[in-house]
């Protein structure tokens, strides 16, 4: 297989909440999506990562193989699919290996109108066993004011996996205010329904662990002072949701 390069930010390799099992998690960098409460906006300049060849990643992995056996590798960012052939040539190592590989994605780059992209998507289909797919907000306009994007490719991308088939965790950040309304989360229960290969619907509380990284990168926080959502507001989005 030759050589691709994939821009790093991070690596964490006992990861437990980003999928199935014990998981070595690798956290992507760039991202074209701007989200209000971003934990990571270190991530969003592809060119800021550090440098490694797939090789050189998968040798770093297989360092954790006994500890990842029962899940698998993880990959994160922000947005994965920004780096679809370092994605790609990843896959095909650890399908080699028989290790699990799930893509944490926001699926906003998902172009069915881009002939090469959707090549590429068809090939990592085929190397990726989970996808795990955020969905921000069901509201269009809500959903370009939280994240500077629309999310008509975002729910695009959902339908296409589930005509692939290829199953999918959906995740859903609950910031109250936003996308805690009772009105949307059930739109979002609806567009849901459609879909045919949905294992586990999970919900996020919103935090506020990243704000000292804006404050650091000397950049705004938009939602300063926003509180994490209520227990109450918590079990109710899960009920809607049909949530775990």
């Amino acid at each position: 297989m030759r050589d691709v390069k994939g821009r790093i930010h991070s690596l964490e390799s006992f990861g437990t909440v980003d999928g199935p099992g014990v998981r070595f998690v690798v956290f992507l960098q760039g991202c074209p999506m701007r989200c209000a409460y971003c934990h990571n906006p270190d991530t969003w300049f592809i060119e800021q990562g550090k440098e490694m060849d797939a090789d050189e990643l998968l040798q770093e992995i297989l360092k954790y193989r006994n500890y990842i056996k029962s899940g698998g590798v993880t990959f994160s960012g922000g947005e994965p699919m920004m780096q679809m052939d370092f994605l790609i040539a990843m896959g095909k190592r650890l399908k080699q290996q028989g290790i699990h590989m799930a893509v944490d994605t926001s699926g906003v780059c998902f172009d069915e109108q881009d002939q090469l992209f959707m090549q590429k998507l068809e090939e990592l289909l085929h190397v990726c066993d989970l996808f795990l797919l955020d969905i921000k907000q069901i509201d269009e306009q809500k959903h370009r004011a939280l994240t500077g994007h629309g999310n008509a490719q975002i729910l695009a991308f959902a339908q296409y996996l589930s005509q692939a088939g290829k199953p999918v965790w959906i995740r859903h950040v609950l910031v109250p205010q936003i996308t805690a309304e009772e009105d949307q989360l059930k739109q979002l229960r609806a567009f849901l329904d459609t879909l045919h290969n949905v294992e586990k619907v999970e919900v996020l509380p919103y935090h506020t662990m990243g704000e000292v990284k804006y404050e650091k990168l000397g950049i705004a926080y938009r939602l300063k002072g926003m509180t994490a959502p209520s227990a109450e507001q918590i079990a109710e989005a899960k009920a809607i949701l049909g949530a775990e």
